[in-house]
Order: C-alpha cells, then structure tokens, then sequence
C-alpha cells in the first residue's frame, strides 16, 4: 500500500510541478475542459466519473481530475521493447512486466500471479466472496467498480460508444470494436477444422462443438443436451410454457423471438427474401433456400436405402416410410393408416381412390 501511495504522491507532485509552468489562458482552458468533461462523464444520480478519452471510471471528481490531467501531459517515459510511452516512470515500470513476464504479487491459496497489487486484490474477491460494488437501482453487487458502472447504462439506457458508420450505439467500447468487424469484413477467428472464420471468440467456440459433438448446456427436466446456453434457455420454456413474446396485432404468444418476427409477417404481408433467378419472394429465409434448389437442382437429402435424392429432409422422411412401411397417420372413422397426412387432408377423396370415404379428411396422428 506505501508502495502504491508513493507512486500516487509522486503523480501529484509532477503534475502540480507542470501546471506552475502553464499560462492563464492555458488554466483557464484546463478548467473549461475539465467542467466539459465531469458533465458528460457523471453518471445520472451516482458519483462516478468516466473518461471519455480513455473509458476509465473514477467513483470521485479529485481522482478524475488528476486522471484527465494526465491526458494533457507529455508522455516522456518510453519503453524500449515496443516504443509505448507513458506519463511517469512507474506507469512504464507496469509495462515492462508485461515484456519481462514479472508478475511480483502472488495469491498463496490458488497459485496466480499478476502484474499489479490492485489487480490482486481484484482476483481475491473471487475467493472471499466480496462485492463492495452494489447498484443502488436494482441491489446487484460487482466484484469491481468498473463492472458497476457499466452495469448502470441498463438502467440509465446510456450508449456512450457510436459507430461512425452506421450509428449504432453500445453499452461498452469493446462491443463496439467487435461490432466494427462487420464494416471491416474481419473476422479473425478461424476453425481449425473447416477453416470457417467468425467475428467473435465466443461464435468460434460454440461453432467448434459441431465437430466435437459436445453439448455442454443439458436439461435437467428431460435430459436433453445443447451446444448452446441460449438453445437451452429456450428449450426450457417447452417445460414452463413460457411464451414471453406476444404478437401486438392477434396477441398470440411464441416462445422465441424469430418465430414472432416470422408470425408478424402473416400480418404484413412482408417477403423480404427474394429469388435472384425468378423473382418470386418469401416471409422466411429457409424457404428461399429451398425453391432455390429447383433453379440449382441440388438435392443434398439422400435416402441411404434406394439412393434416391430430394430436395427438402421432410420429403426424405416421408419417402423412407416406403421402405420402412410405416403409416403415421390413422383414419379415426374406419382405422385405415396412410404413410402422408396430405394424402387425404389436402386432396378430394374420389381423385385418390373411389374406396375411401370422405370421413378420411378426419385424421389423427400417432
């Protein structure tokens, strides 16, 4: 702690050092800037300050203050390896440990080592627990301030971080800079397997259990297994009957998102995926892909049986019942079973055989 307290005091002594040295007009331009800043960076109905230059949060205006200074000093202070520069010496005293690989402070319970002592103290709130950080809006704790600040822009609804390009807003800088990969065309992480690359770490990772089969995220209602946490928040809602999202126009209820969007176009009339060769159009992207293999005549669904392809797995399924001899479909009246529900559903009796009553339009599934 005298460590920290040494270096911090030091900080002071070279700024206060520098800022005899300015002129009025120079003060007098600090003070405006600096009135500039705590009004955009103070967080609505809390004392915390965030530096617009450099995303840092300060819980009071004496620590903001001193940290905005520094954005105005010279940076003397250079690191020999890599040319970074820094406003004191201690600040590239931290650097240098990341080229030299010292990490000086130690937790004895786990092993783990860091660079800073404040960055241990961090790590040790795992171990004991502690939250010192609380949201007074909702009563969530965080381990860390900054963690706290960027958790009060949902209640707060600030997006500080805008894309130039298109406008959009985030919540954090590092959301945006992800986000900026789309306008770039980056995507830097590639699958070692398929070559596939992708946008973020975390698409990548969850993309990789196609070829390792793992499905980490399992139901503890019916054992069902995902690759995907989302995929089992939504299963879960089979079980609930949760159906959170309601259609404004009909008031129908789905228990996902894009099956409201999908829904709400029955109520629009919206096709927005349209076929390049003909020009017919269609409400949902999946549909487009398969009229798009009439024009390709690409038929990826082969029956391992006969050889035969088709161009939709719902026909395969249906054709393999051939084979199988399987009739899902039983009339209630007379007991007779067809292997196609549409077989008697969707087309008049009499155009398929003149034996079969018209009570065969009444069909259960079993």
């Amino acid at each position: 702690l005298a460590f920290d307290i040494f270096f911090e005091n030091r900080d002071q002594e070279e700024i206060d050092s520098e800022n005899q040295g300015k002129t009025r007009d120079d003060q007098k331009q600090h003070e405006i800037c600096q009135t500039t800043k705590q009004q955009k960076g103070t967080l609505p109905g809390h004392s915390l300050y965030s530096c617009e230059v450099c995303d840092k949060i300060f819980s009071g205006q004496k620590g903001f203050t001193i940290h905005m200074r520094n954005h105005m000093r010279e940076k003397t202070h250079g690191c020999t390896t890599c040319g970074k520069r820094y406003y004191s010496r201690s600040g590239l005293n931290l650097h240098t440990r990341i080229h030299t690989g010292e990490k000086p402070f130690t937790y004895i319970s786990c092993g783990k080592s860091f660079t800073q002592k404040r960055h241990l103290a961090t790590h040790m709130r795992i171990h004991t627990g502690e939250k010192p950080f609380t949201c007074i809006s909702c009563g969530k704790s965080f381990t860390q301030k900054t963690h706290l600040a960027t958790h009060m822009r949902i209640h707060t609804g600030e997006k500080p971080f805008t894309c130039i390009s298109c406008g959009k807003s985030f919540t954090r800088k590092r959301y945006l800079a992800t986000h900026m990969r789309i306008h770039k065309g980056e995507k830097p992480f590639t699958c070692i397997s398929c070559g596939k690359s992708f946008t973020k770490r975390q698409i990548l990772t969850s993309h990789m259990r196609i070829h390792t089969g793992v499905k980490p995220f399992t139901c503890i209602s019916c054992g069902k297994s995902f690759t995907k946490k989302c995929s089992l928040d939504i299963h879960m809602r089979i079980h609930t009957g949760e159906k959170p999202f309601t259609c404004i126009s009909c008031g129908k209820n789905f228990t996902k998102k894009c099956s409201l969007t999908i829904h709400t176009r029955t109520h629009t009339g919206e096709k927005p995926f349209t076929c390049i060769s003909c020009g017919k159009s269609f409400s949902i992207k999946s549909h487009l892909a398969t009229h798009m293999r009439f024009h390709t005549g690409e038929k990826p669904f082969p029956c391992m049986t006969c050889g035969k392809s088709f161009t939709e797995r719902k026909i395969l399924t249906s054709h393999m019942r051939i084979h199988t001899g399987e009739k899902p479909f039983t009339c209630i009246s007379c007991g007779k079973s067809f292997t196609r529900k549409c077989i008697l559903v969707f087309a008049p009796w009499f155009a398929i055989s003149r034996s079969f009553p018209p009570q065969h339009n009444s069909l259960r599934f079993f």
